[in-house]
């Protein structure tokens, strides 16, 4: 007579409920994603009352302590990210917040920039674009001549230039256009590509994944780490 393992019966209808940090994390994304939702500021307390009503409702009583805990640090988060432009590409003006934000900010994305120069508004465009899709990095634009001292003090020569903060250590710097094929005409992932080398573009929680634009094969060969030469630049110092 053939006998069979129970706990081998048991281990096959074991049907495993979904793990603590995989609540949290949908919670997480489910806040994020209703506050890209929302019309109006006012919709925050409706949001957070929604969410709060269903974590007390959970009938895991781990989870609806953590939960409740995870929830107040995500709208707090979202709310310092409202105040300070998250999600946009703004221009900041005053040289002692730029110097603030580049050194306390987890992730930022700071373009010098000249009006006077077409290639800083080819930058701005793509920039522009990219900021909405990684809306856990904070993207900047500063004229150049309104901030002298910390273009000395970085050394910044050569425009347009894009410098790269995580938690006020710089990461990157890409200066004209030498590293993203050296033309004006270039796909916004070719710059995607070229910033998410340094770690610094980080999207929100329910955006996690790959990145944002696909880069033809033809920009992909663009790509390079110095170019022989580049005479379409805007030099500080003229």
């Amino acid at each position: 007579m053939e006998t069979t393992d129970q706990s081998e019966q048991l281990c096959f209808s074991f049907i495993p409920l979904p793990t603590m940090d995989t609540k949290l994390n949908d919670l997480a994304s489910r806040v994020v994603e209703a506050n890209r939702a929302r019309d109006e500021p006012e919709d925050d307390d409706a949001i957070f009352a929604e969410l709060e009503a269903e974590i007390e409702n959970d009938e895991n009583a781990a989870f609806r302590e953590r939960g409740l805990q995870q929830l107040r640090l995500q709208v707090d988060k979202l709310k310092h990210m409202q105040a300070n432009a998250y999600g946009t590409y703004s221009e900041i003006v005053d040289e002692k917040e730029i110097i603030r934000i580049s050194a306390h900010d987890p992730r930022c994305v700071i373009h010098f920039y000249h009006s006077n120069f077409k290639r800083c508004e080819i930058m701005d465009k793509h920039l522009a674009k990219l900021a909405p899709k990684y809306s856990a990095t904070r993207f900047l634009r500063v004229f150049a001549e309104n901030v002298p001292w910390l273009v000395q003090r970085l050394g910044i020569k050569v425009l347009p230039c894009v410098m790269s903060f995580m938690d006020g250590v710089m990461k990157d710097r890409l200066i004209g256009f030498e590293e993203i094929g050296n033309s004006d005409i270039f796909e916004t992932a070719v710059l995607e590509l070229r910033l998410s080398q340094s770690g610094v573009l980080q999207k929100a929680a329910d955006q996690l994944g790959a990145l944002s634009y696909s880069i033809s094969p033809a920009s992909g060969r663009n790509i390079r780490t110095r170019a022989a030469d580049d005479e379409d630049i805007f030099d500080l110092d003229d």
